[in-house]
């Protein structure tokens, strides 16, 4: 019985339809659809019921998905931690990322990645959504926030900070807010997000926090277009430090207030890497990680 064709089983059972699977192997659907067939020849029985418009396992596809899926993940886990023993990192990882924190932060990071483990292929996964990990089959992500819970692993890449920043240009023209409370009467640019477009929060070492209501005729659902407008001159932001560090080096955004730390959010957040949880955790996973959490340093 071939190994790839029992995956091929698993996947559909995982997914609900030859088409989703399709997609992930990039082959047509009647590659998919051919080989449950062979499979459902040799077993003798037919794995699922199949109409114009749905696709079910049967009893006998279900019964058989539970014994078999446990049993090649074992033996994928077998391979894999006898491969570690002696090889490099190597084999496909499939990390997720948001649209701008990939092109932003991992592109440039990519050749030194590539240099380091050349027998490993990356897939970068870059999207706004939150994915299932499991489902989507995505070996690694970065997430922002508090620590995620669950049935996942998370490990802090780096603790997240953020700046109210605006351009030279904008401060020549309207002047530099003396305060934080001063930005209630600027036209902000705002994440289009819930609860990032209608208060900034604000503190200093050993005071309290408050909170400053903000306003303005632009929104923005994507992180470097914010900085990008920013720069532009189109009003102060609210950014994570990782969006406008350069910019401030440069002179091409001026941070606001140095003297506080801010979020539109919650304080004391961080950016985190996380996989699901697994009875081994491959070599080529600890390699990504632990180069993640060397090279993007103190900024996220």
């Amino acid at each position: 019985m071939d190994l790839d064709t029992v995956r091929t089983f698993i996947d559909v059972m995982k997914h609900g339809s030859f088409a989703s699977v399709a997609r992930r192997y990039d082959v047509d659907p009647s590659i998919v659809s051919r080989a449950i067939g062979n499979l459902e020849k040799e077993l003798g029985f037919r794995l699922f019921q199949r109409t114009t418009r749905k696709l079910a396992p049967t009893e006998a596809g279900t019964a058989y998905f539970s014994r078999v899926a446990g049993l090649v993940e074992e033996f994928e886990l077998a391979g894999e931690q006898a491969r570690d023993l002696v090889s490099e990192p190597a084999g496909n990882l499939r990390v997720s990322a948001c649209t701008s924190f990939g092109p932003r932060i991992l592109a440039p990071l990519l050749p030194k990645l590539h240099a380091c483990y050349p027998a490993l292929t990356l897939e970068l996964v870059l999207t706004d959504e939150p994915l299932d990990l499991l489902y989507d089959q995505i070996d690694l992500a970065v997430r922002f926030g508090v620590k995620p819970e669950g049935d996942l692993v998370a490990t802090r890449l780096t603790p997240r900070r953020f700046r109210v920043c605006a351009s030279p240009g904008w401060l020549d023209q309207h002047g530099s807010p003396q305060s934080p409370t001063a930005l209630s009467a600027c036209d902000c640019l705002l994440f289009s997000l819930p609860g990032y477009r209608a208060q900034w929060q604000f503190r200093r070492p050993g005071e309290d926090s408050f909170s400053v209501p903000v306003s303005g005729h632009l929104r923005i659902s994507h992180g470097t277009t914010m900085t990008a407008c920013a720069v532009a001159g189109l009003g102060p932001a609210l950014l994570p430090d990782w969006l406008c560090h350069y910019e401030i080096a440069e002179g091409a955004l001026v941070n606001l207030f140095p003297d506080y730390e801010c979020t539109a959010t919650e304080f004391d957040t961080s950016a985190w890497l996380v996989y699901p949880s697994k009875a081994y955790v491959p070599l080529k996973l600890r390699a990504v990680i632990a180069f993640l959490k060397k090279e993007v340093g103190g900024f996220a």
